[in-house]
């Protein structure tokens, strides 16, 4: 199999004074590599990596224009010839790695982190602390001709061209929308003041930049924001951003304080290109589609149908520098998928963290995780096929060692099994298939169905311990009881559980658990981009400024509570960027969420605790119990003790957080160091 799998993918887009080899972008990412010391070396080897692999475009993290702008206090900026300077590291091993790059110009305005924040008015965003002040017609200005110049020091820079970006709810998106530009000057009021910046930063870019310079502008064609766009001022824009000067238009989705989820895993594939289809017949110059586009299958498919003319993808060469050759040799099988989970990536940047990934954790580490062949084989057993055993027995193997995978179980993946059965985590499954993939491709040795001992695990060089965890079962007079299930039961049979139901622990598993018992008719399926329009409010044809409509409320199939015992908020420590999600999807379905619960026992009449001063008994079917993990490691004492040389990885060495990213991340470097 070849690039013929996917003919549309890998056709050269031509832009007239140059040509992209395939229709591939690597979309814009913030790593904070950025401002990382020694960052822009490190950045310079990530690039490099995926531009050699073929990725016809890349589009850096977002570097503001001016101080005003930035990401964050002392983030990224474009303004001397001096920081244009750092930039020419990157751009020259792009360019050697046969590759093309651009760098985003990016001015948050109201949504910059910092004290300097500057808006078109004094309206606070919701997702941030700081107001920002408003420009004066003087200031508008100097907005604009920043833009020019950090377009110029790009140029400069060796960049092959800049991407303006003009949705997401930054400054640009800021004038365009009534919603945070309430002017009565030339760049507010009618729809032609309010464009005005948008128009002009393009066309002031492109007048410094001269003709043979890609521009992108991120025209935000779904705002999904209340007192958003309109699907007429959107295409009026695009229009205007053609005859300003632009080379290609980049499809921008949701605003960051927008209600409705756009990248994160429960997402369906490809669910917003049909916008980008729309807008295909209103412009010339070529489009790119995004979002939730991981997979060279649905990027065909996207291209095939004509909804663009170029897929963009940003976390997807996080899991896999190696995306685009894998997917031009036609080994899909073989390509380590993006699970849109967040964590690794979205969740460190918003804490000031460098981002990696949690099935790549060599993601923005190129130069510090570098594997090398091994110079002394040795035996190497490897006990548990849960994420930290994968990880670990695959890359030693890749090294040169010789792996055999222990597993007591019948197939691989260990806690992964039970969270690819979560509606909205479907994705989960990839990693799976990857993991198997590699396993053959290393020759790791694996045996199912085969629990390790002592006797066993003599003669090997070195013994690695992933023996994961067991549920941990809280002291509560009852739990006897058949009524009381572990979460490990309720997932696999849902369908064998009550119509009313208590579930105790409302962590990241009490809420999958909740999850799944809401939806149960979804198991195993992934919802259709119909359904998951319909459940968030979203209308595609923007028959509504900002494309949103009602919500339809689901039907609520049980009625269940999630019980904690801390009394902080429910869901508190999901994910940062995507626990909003989780919470407002079981809102949405009514399950009650209680918190600063108390205990006292589970009888035939239901489970007994307190509450808010009161003594309360819920009469349910069935308790789920979602009380957290103990390591299962008793193997590992007993290595330690026979003198055997061992390594405690995974769930087996910590049980305080189910963590897949911990996981292979520990396995990953253990296995360099092996």
């Amino acid at each position: 199999m070849s690039s013929n799998a996917f003919p549309h993918l890998f056709e050269p887009l031509d832009l007239g004074f140059t040509r992209l080899k395939n229709r591939i972008l690597m979309g814009s990412m913030h790593t904070n590599l950025e401002e990382t010391s020694g960052g822009f070396e490190r950045l310079a080897a990530f690039y490099a990596e995926r531009a050699a692999a073929g990725v016809a475009l890349i589009v850096t993290g977002g570097i503001a224009p001016n101080e005003e702008g930035v990401v964050f206090q002392g983030s990224a900026r474009m303004t001397t010839a001096e920081e244009a300077a750092e930039h020419r590291m990157v751009t020259t091993a792009v360019h050697e790695a046969g590759g093309k790059i651009c760098m985003q110009i990016l001015h948050t305005g109201r949504y910059a982190h910092s004290s300097r924040l500057v808006a078109p008015s004094p309206i606070k965003a919701p997702i941030n602390p700081y107001t920002p002040k408003e420009l004066t017609g003087e200031e508008v200005e100097k907005q604009l001709n920043d833009y020019a110049r950090a377009a110029s020091l790009a140029k400069e820079a060796g960049y092959d061209g800049v991407e303006v970006m003009g949705s997401e709810g930054y400054l640009i998106n800021q004038f365009m929308s009534r919603r945070t530009n309430e002017r009565q000057d030339e760049w507010g009021g009618s729809f032609a003041n309010r464009s005005r910046f948008a128009v002009e930063s393009v066309r002031r870019v492109r007048e410094a930049v001269g003709e043979d310079f890609i521009i992108i502008f991120r025209l935000s064609m779904l705002d999904l924001v209340e007192d958003g766009s309109t699907w007429e001022e959107v295409v009026t824009l695009a229009k205007a951003i053609e005859a300003a000067g632009a080379s290609l238009i980049n499809t921008g989705i949701g605003w960051h304080e927008s209600r409705v989820p756009t990248i994160a895993t429960s997402v369906p594939r490809a669910a917003f290109t049909r916008v980008t289809l729309r807008m295909k017949k209103e412009v010339k110059i070529p489009l790119i589609t995004t979002n939730r586009i991981n997979m060279p299958e649905t990027a065909e498919e996207v291209l095939a149908a004509g909804h663009a003319d170029m897929v963009s993808m940003a976390r997807p060469f996080l899991a896999d520098p190696q995306w685009v050759s894998k997917a031009e040799q036609g080994k899909s099988d073989e390509i380590n998928t993006c699970i849109a989970c967040n964590q690794a990536c979205l969740d460190q940047v918003f804490m000031g963290k460098v981002t990696s990934c949690l099935v790549n954790p060599r993601a923005c580490h190129e130069t510090l995780f570098q594997p090398e062949a091994v110079s002394q084989v040795k035996k190497v057993a490897v006990v548990g096929a849960g994420m930290a055993g994968l990880s670990c027995a695959t890359q030693a193997a890749a090294r040169g060692h010789q792996v055999t995978l222990f597993e007591a179980a019948d197939e691989i993946g260990g806690q992964f099994n039970l969270a690819r059965q979560i509606p909205g985590k479907e994705e989960f499954s990839e990693t799976l298939r990857y993991f198997r993939k590699q396993l053959e491709l290393t020759g790791v040795e694996l045996r199912l169905n085969s629990p390790a001992n002592l006797e066993l695990l003599q003669g090997y060089d070195e013994v690695v311990v992933a023996t994961g965890v067991k549920p941990r079962i809280p002291d509560l007079p009852g739990v006897e009881l058949a009524k009381v299930v572990s979460y490990p039961e309720a997932i696999r049979h849902p369908e064998k559980l009550g119509k009313k139901l208590a579930l105790l622990g409302a962590g990241g598993i009490g809420f999958d658990v909740a999850e799944l018992l809401v939806q149960v008719t979804r198991q195993n399926q992934p919802q259709s981009t119909e359904d998951f329009l319909k459940e968030w409010g979203v209308d595609l044809e923007v028959e509504q400024p900002g494309g949103l409509v009602q919500p339809e409320t689901p039907q609520a199939v049980r009625e269940i509570y999630l019980l904690q015992r801390k009394a902080s908020k429910p869901g508190k420590g999901l994910g940062k960027t995507t626990g909003w999600i989780h919470r407002a999807s079981l809102k949405a379905h009514q399950v009650k969420m209680l918190a600063g619960c108390e205990y006292w026992k589970i009888d035939e009449q239901g489970l007994h605790l307190r509450h808010e001063d009161e003594d309360i008994c819920l009469d349910v079917d069935h308790i789920v119990l979602c009380t957290g993990q103990e390591s299962v490691n008793q193997l590992f004492a007993e290595l330690k003790e026979a003198g055997q040389s061992a390594h405690l990885i995974g769930g087996a060495e910590l049980a305080a957080e189910l963590d897949a990213r911990r996981a292979i991340e520990q396995g990953y470097q253990l296995a360099l160091s092996l």
